[in-house]
């Protein structure tokens, strides 16, 4: 009974140590040089396409792109426990002017051609994808906002929610993709003052290189004028 409750322990313990290391899991690892680490795309996975989403009040349809998701659930059955996969078809959601999800791609068409063409062409995983109406009716200026991590930076081999997210700005054509965080600092917030036509927003840097963003670390302000199709990031401080 006394070596029962010896391995109870020794497995609890293990189990407090694996979520301790989990939760301190770095965002960035730091080697030779501090280069961007950019991963090859996951060929075991299955890739498939939302039905195309067009937004209001553009020409373009959007296909949002990424893996087919399975889910294993246990269902009892009479002779025992069998196991049950779910798929989900369904690989985006779409609110007002914004499409979330995890998506491997952004595939955009114009409504008068059957040319599709997509958003980037190295792997990242786009988390959300934004268009800003009101910007494009005060200045004709179609402009799309996108959350996403584009590198591996905790160098896992694999590109995911625990790496950098960073932000990157395209046309509503998916053209002119262009990225205007900084690289190796983290997308904290962006907001956008439709009376300046300007898109504020926060990253933080590593500045001790612990590999972690926190209290210790430098918070950088930025904007960009919108009404200008030359996407210029201007710093600013406001403490």
């Amino acid at each position: 009974m006394k070596k029962y409750f010896k391995y109870i322990a020794l497995i609890l313990v293990g189990t407090v140590i694996s979520c301790r290391e989990e939760v301190q899991k770095p965002k960035v690892s730091y080697g030779a040089s501090n280069k961007v680490s950019v991963t090859k795309a996951d060929t075991t996975q299955i890739e498939i396409a939302d039905l195309p989403i067009q937004l209001e009040g553009t020409s373009y349809l959007i296909h949002p792109v990424g893996d087919l998701r399975v889910f294993e659930r246990g269902s009892k059955a009479r002779f025992g426990t069998s196991s049950v996969n779910d798929v989900s078809f369904t690989i985006s959601n779409l609110g007002e002017y914004e499409i979330t999800g995890y998506l491997q791609n952004l595939k955009f068409q114009k409504v008068d051609s059957d040319s599709i063409r997509p958003l980037s062409d190295k792997p990242i995983l786009i988390l959300t994808a934004t268009y800003l109406k009101t910007v494009a009716d005060k200045t004709h200026n179609n402009v799309m906002v996108y959350t996403l991590t584009d590198s591996d930076t905790n160098k896992d081999g694999k590109i995911d929610t625990s790496d950098i997210k960073t932000l990157y700005l395209s046309d509503i054509s998916g053209e002119n993709f262009t990225k205007v965080s900084a690289d190796l600092q983290e997308l904290v917030d962006w907001s956008l003052i439709e009376s300046k036509n300007r898109l504020y927003f926060r990253t933080i840097e590593d500045t001790n290189q612990n590999g972690q963003f926190d209290k210790n670390d430098v918070l950088h302000y930025n904007y960009i004028d919108l009404a200008s199709k030359k996407w210029e990031v201007k710093s600013y401080k406001p403490i």
